[in-house]
């Protein structure tokens, strides 16, 4: 499975998650961190929205996860993305 991050540099709430996400052990994933300033299309979308997760499905589409509260331990977090990650 693979988590797409949509960030900007200088946003802590990205660097946070980011931080967060990297720090998981029970879900298999790849992270892929997507600078949104290196993109019109993705500066469009998300420029008042960062940080946005997507998960990428088996069909090459990208599937919208829930934004996380910047204060979910990385237990809750994980818990969270469970019901969209299998491991």
């Amino acid at each position: 499975m693979q988590l797409i991050l949509y960030s900007k540099p200088g946003c802590h709430l990205c660097e946070g998650l980011q931080e967060k996400l990297e720090q998981i052990q029970n879900l298999s994933f790849e992270l892929e961190v997507r600078d949104i300033t290196t993109r019109n299309d993705w500066f469009a979308a998300y420029q008042y929205e960062v940080p946005v997760l997507h998960l990428l499905t088996s069909d090459g589409t990208e599937q919208s996860i829930p934004r996380p509260s910047p204060r979910l331990s990385v237990e809750r977090l994980e818990t969270m993305l469970g019901k969209y990650v299998k491991s």
